[in-house]
């Protein structure tokens, strides 16, 4: 008998052990699985013997790379990666790598890095003048490594819209999602919403599919069924690991450009390792070099400015050499305003970002987010996307928001029973916001957030479409097939709604008949869901091929490009567009021997 028990207790501990090193050794908190598979990966404070190498020593003893990326986001890896199959590359990183950070790594502490605003986060807190709280990435994977997930494709007007080539589109998209995305395992608050979606007439039900269809469908996620995040720093992977150096901690200070011609022409830039050490980097002057800059929608309008390129008046105030001028470098930035609605239940429900979308005609995307997790990593009790603690008051008009109300909140909801706690999120974001604004520069130092207006609902058209938003969700929570979910009477509803009014969450409007009233509801609740797009738009910036204009060996490739944001949820397009360019340039070089 007691052997039969130690057999049954070997058997336990090898199919435990088992377990857990399937969920130990795919998870990007590994420390030495990446260093094996991804050896190019090291500090700026390294290139000094990267770039004396004796092996890739050139022109009088420094490498000079085929490409330099400014920006190992969501674009710039898989740039990279792809470039560095024919040439030399160096990838410069801001901030460090996700593989080693469970808050990055974990669907439950998805809201830990938003929350933390430590020069050391991987994402970087900035208010805009609006009002609104946001954040910007600072890692290795960049908004891949700190956002919700969500996975869909741009619909294929937008792709013919923008002109690229749907084929190579398709083939881009195809390779990112082989790589790193999943079908989610569809939570029951999500089923719910689905149901619900369309019962009130968002439909028909497309199924799960990564495509833009009107209807209601379930999209792709880089988290996988174990809730660990692949980023889009995985895509390097696929690099030539002879050709790639990553540096991370490299803050870029400016471009460096030859003026002597007839056209500034890039040829290298300034960066600063951890420890604060100036270093100088150079392309080849092989034909066709260049330096790509792909910081996103607020880090590629930033370094243009920084390195002279931009509006003269602006440049010259800040005593920046004036390199091109250029009105349009941070014009026309827009964000997609989102309003919640907080649905309570009378029990728990389990975690779940977004999955499930309702794509409208009215120009409106409803998603939604339930539940919070409780590891002992994560903050007691938070709210997902709309979570106070990362900046989503929404209960507090735009301009009234600040750090020391998130502080309140955090001591005050000491106080609040779990109740308060269960249930989710409804999400209405615009589509196309036709309100625009702009970023300039508040100082020289690169480290520091530039100036950002998003101007949310100044068009009135925007504000419209708002008001058909949250109508479509009074509709969806009081849907047969949501009330059967939630299963709440109208006692405990007061009760719930009660408590969420102190945890911070919007109800819905009492007048919801009452337009004047939608509108005001609609300015005063409006939060981010980080879907900032624009300030370096093709032909006032960049041209069809993303050189910038009026300038030799520069391009931006990244979502400052965008003038609407691709799809529901834009980390797709804007990974295919790193991996569609790559190619794109590949084959304009070599034509059919690059063999892609």
């Amino acid at each position: 008998m007691a052997l039969n028990n130690n057999n049954n207790l070997s058997l336990l501990f090898l199919l435990l052990s088992s377990f857990l090193a399937t969920l130990i050794t795919s998870s990007q908190g590994d420390y030495r699985l990446w260093q094996e598979q991804l050896p190019f990966i090291r500090r700026a404070s390294s290139f000094s013997s990267i770039s004396s190498s004796k092996s890739t020593r050139s022109n009088g003893g420094e490498k000079k790379f085929d490409y330099i990326v400014l920006g190992g986001g969501t674009a710039g890896c898989p740039l990279a990666a792809t470039l560095s199959q024919n040439y030399s590359v160096l990838l410069l990183e801001r901030g460090g790598v996700p593989f080693a950070n469970i808050n990055v790594s974990l669907l439950s502490n998805f809201h830990l890095t938003l929350a933390d605003t430590s020069p050391a986060s991987a994402s970087q807190f900035f208010v805009s003048t609006d009002g609104v709280f946001n954040a910007r990435a600072r890692v290795l994977g960049g908004g891949t490594s700190i956002n919700a997930g969500f996975y869909t494709r741009a619909s294929t007007s937008y792709v013919k819209r923008v002109g690229w080539d749907a084929k190579l589109v398709n083939e881009s998209y195809r390779w990112v999602e082989k790589q790193i995305v999943h079908q989610p395992v569809l939570e029951p608050w999500q089923r719910a919403v689905r149901d619900g979606l369309l019962e009130v007439g968002i439909s028909p039900n497309n199924g799960f599919t990564y495509d833009h269809l009107y209807g209601t469908k379930v999209g792709g996620t880089i988290f996988d069924k174990y809730g660990r995040r692949h980023t889009a720093a995985e895509l390097l992977a696929t690099g030539n690991k002879q050709n790639l150096d990553v540096l991370t901690h490299a803050r870029v200070q400016k471009i460096i450009f030859d003026t002597t011609g007839e056209k500034p022409r890039a040829i290298g830039v300034i960066f600063k390792d951890e420890n604060g050490f100036d270093h100088e980097a150079f392309i080849s002057k092989r034909r066709k070099s260049e330096i790509i800059v792909t910081c996103g929608a607020i880090g590629s309008p930033q370094m243009l400015l920084l390195s002279g390129i931009g509006p003269k008046e602006d440049l010259e105030r800040l005593n920046i050499s004036v390199v091109l001028d250029n009105k349009f470098v941070g014009k026309h930035i827009s964000d997609n305003p989102l309003n919640t609605i907080y649905v309570p239940l009378n029990r728990p429900v389990k975690q779940s970002l977004i999955e499930t979308v309702g794509i409208t005609k009215m120009g409106v995307y409803i998603e939604a987010s339930s539940g919070y997790s409780q590891s002992s990593d994560s903050i007691h009790c938070h709210h997902g996307v709309a979570s106070a603690e990362i900046g989503q008051l929404s209960t507090i008009p735009p301009k009234r928001r600040t750090l020391e109300a998130i502080e309140a909140f955090k001591q005050n909801k000491k106080n609040l029973p779990h109740e308060a706690f269960h249930g989710g999120f409804i999400l209405a974001k615009l589509a196309h916001p036709k309100s625009k604004g702009h970023l300039s520069l508040n100082n020289t130092n690169p480290d520091d957030n530039p100036l950002i207006t998003f101007n949310y609902f100044s068009h009135p058209k925007d504000l419209q479409k708002c008001v058909k938003g949250i109508r479509i969700l009074e509709k969806l929570v009081r849907s047969k097939h949501f009330l059967n979910y939630t299963k709440c009477d109208q006692e405990t509803v007061d009760k719930l709604l009660n408590m969420s009014v102190t945890a911070n969450v919007n109800m819905i409007p009492k007048h919801a008949n009452d337009t004047k009233s939608l509108k005001q509801f609609c300015k005063d609740t409006v939060i981010t869901i980080w879907h900032y797009h624009g300030g370096c738009h093709v032909g006032q910036v960049v041209n069809n091929d993303y050189e910038v204009r009026g300038v030799h060996r520069l391009r931006v490739i990244d979502g400052s490009t965008f003038r609407e944001s691709p799809g529901t949820n834009p980390q797709a397009t804007v990974m295919m567009l790193g991996r569609y360019m790559g190619v794109k340039i590949l084959r304009d070089r070599l034509g059919r021997s690059a063999g892609l």
